[in-house]
């Protein structure tokens, strides 16, 4: 108890967005529970109300409950972050840790993300989900294609600094195979960096999925959203600000506490960057 004490006392940004992400999460599981109403219900006679105490934040266009889609969307926004956040990292890594010690494996696949990150991630996703009908898992898989590349340089720049260890190469010495060598010498050392990255992954794929929501290439309309929330409230946001307010503020809190936490644990894991910080 007194070591995580500690802690949060040395690193109070990890435990502010630790805290808030974890909040989100359970928001997220007790969506039907935290909803007062069902967020796909249309009720046309009670379109674009104000906030009120039967309509926390109002109704949109077609008479749906905004609070509770906005919480729903909660479960859609931390699917895909997450989602992309774990199969980029292990994809990234397994592919970055070949390419790092196989010289025709690092010749070809550096080539395919060079030619990936030379388009705009989010151009990149468009295309993908264009490609395919649109659905949660497209999406997930589309931003996943996107942010693989940025996984792979990590892991390959880690990797060959540290094939150069002197501890590697006294396992190379010792008649190690490849195999050992990645597993119990290269593959522990890259676990910190993999973990401050997939915290910038996981709010950079909350963003995408917003923002492809938003301008109708992410999930259906059908499915509550961030994004297409505040697309469909953008027609009246200027006379009707509740139908893009409240969506925005929880897609930016969001996006804050994954980067706080990813901030937190960028200084933990480096505590001479937190020194000259």
């Amino acid at each position: 108890m007194r070591t995580h004490t500690h802690f949060i006392k040395q690193h109070p940004t990890v435990a502010i967005g630790g805290l808030l992400v974890l909040a989100l999460v359970l928001i997220a599981i007790f969506a039907p529970w935290l909803g007062t109403n069902d967020p796909t219900a249309l009720s046309p006679i009670h379109r674009t109300r104000a906030p009120s105490d039967t309509f926390w934040f109002g109704t949109d266009l077609l008479g749906r409950d905004v609070y509770s889609r906005v919480i729903y969307g909660t479960r859609v926004s931390l699917t895909v972050g997450f989602s992309v956040a774990l199969l980029s990292t292990a994809i990234g890594l397994t592919i970055g840790l070949l390419a790092g010690f196989v010289r025709w494996i690092d010749a070809v696949a550096m080539r395919i993300m060079d030619g990936f990150m030379s388009i705009p991630s989010i151009l990149l996703a468009i295309a993908l989900i264009s490609l395919t009908r649109a659905s949660l898992q497209n999406v997930i898989l589309a931003i996943t294609i996107a942010e693989i590349p940025r996984v792979v340089r990590l892991v390959r720049s880690l990797v060959l600094t540290l094939r150069e260890q002197p501890y590697v190469e006294a396992a190379v010495a010792a008649g190690a195979s490849r195999t050992r060598i990645i597993v119990r010498h290269i593959f522990p050392n890259t676990i910190a960096a993999l973990t401050v990255q997939a915290t910038y992954i996981c709010g950079v794929a909350i963003l995408a999925e917003a923002s492809l929501s938003f301008i109708g290439a992410g999930v259906p309309p059908s499915i509550p959203s961030w994004g297409n929330i505040m697309a469909e409230g953008r027609a009246l946001w200027q006379i009707k600000p509740h139908l893009i307010t409240f969506p925005a503020i929880f897609l930016s809190i969001t996006i804050l506490a994954i980067n706080m936490l990813g901030d937190g644990l960028r200084d933990a894991v480096d505590p001479r960057m937190a020194k000259r910080i």
